[in-house]
């Protein structure tokens, strides 16, 4: 089951967050009990080599892989999908010009004018005919948009009619920059639950899907309740930092 199919059957999905590109990590995070890894090149250390291992090691795993590019490089988008990534995470869509140039580089004609080259992608699904993958890709990979502005909140519903647009996903610190004018970084502000709970009823109601990133894990399920049905929870650093706490105070304490 893709996760495509997996989003559409109404599952929610719990990604692990890749900022180390190192393969030993990434593959360990493909072996956890989560159901997906989103590869980072935003804000994380990966590359074009990076991602391009990553998700061989991911699929090795049987786990969908996520991409989340850099801020306007639509050129990843068609290159990580011919890479066989699953799903692409595009930040600062903040409008729907930028929704509408993002889903151009994810789809196929009639949607989009994504370039045809996914030897890669036909290699690791086991597909033998290009036309078998061509008519099936606009629908097994999913393209989300990033909300994380006033500006990108105030067009969401244009944002999610734009088609090829799969689905939204908030980045909350962001959002909170954007939110208070620059006054605060705080994904957890007050004054903004509403707005990020509004983007998930707003999603699902026009059928698409609704993401988000997920700082502090016990909130993980009050974002489900908001709608929500992929959920990056925290990332690889606090992992690793909150194993070697765990270890050290039950070597120390025991």
């Amino acid at each position: 089951m893709t996760l495509a199919d997996k989003l559409n059957a109404g599952e929610t999905v719990l990604t692990a967050w890749s900022t180390l590109a190192a393969p030993a990590v990434v593959e360990l995070l493909a072996r956890a009990d989560f159901e997906a890894v989103t590869l980072d090149m935003q804000h994380g250390a990966h590359s074009v080599d990076s991602v391009h291992d990553g998700i061989l090691a991911i699929a090795a795993a049987g786990k969908p892989a996520i991409v989340r590019i850099p801020v306007g490089r639509n050129d990843m988008v068609s290159r990580a999908l011919d890479f066989s990534a699953d799903a692409i995470i595009a930040p600062m869509i903040n409008s729907v010009e930028d929704a509408r140039a993002f889903a151009a580089h994810a789809k196929y004609l009639p949607v989009g004018q994504r370039s045809w080259g996914p030897a890669r992608a036909l290699s690791m699904r086991g597909i033998q005919k290009g036309q078998d993958y061509l008519s099936s890709a606009n629908d097994k990979t999913v393209a989300f948009a990033m909300i994380e502005t006033r500006a990108a909140l105030a067009s969401l519903d244009e944002i999610l009619a734009v088609p090829g647009i799969d689905g939204v996903f908030v980045g909350p610190s962001d959002f909170s920059i954007s939110w208070t004018n620059g006054a605060a970084v705080d994904p957890h502000h007050e004054e903004m639950t509403e707005a990020i709970a509004d983007i998930g009823r707003r999603a699902r109601a026009a059928g698409k899907h609704a993401g988000v990133f997920v700082f502090d894990a016990p909130r993980t399920q009050s974002y489900v309740k908001m709608g929500f049905n992929l959920l990056s929870v925290i990332h690889d650093g606090a992992y690793l930092s909150l194993g070697m706490s765990t270890m050290l105070d039950q070597a120390r304490n025991g």
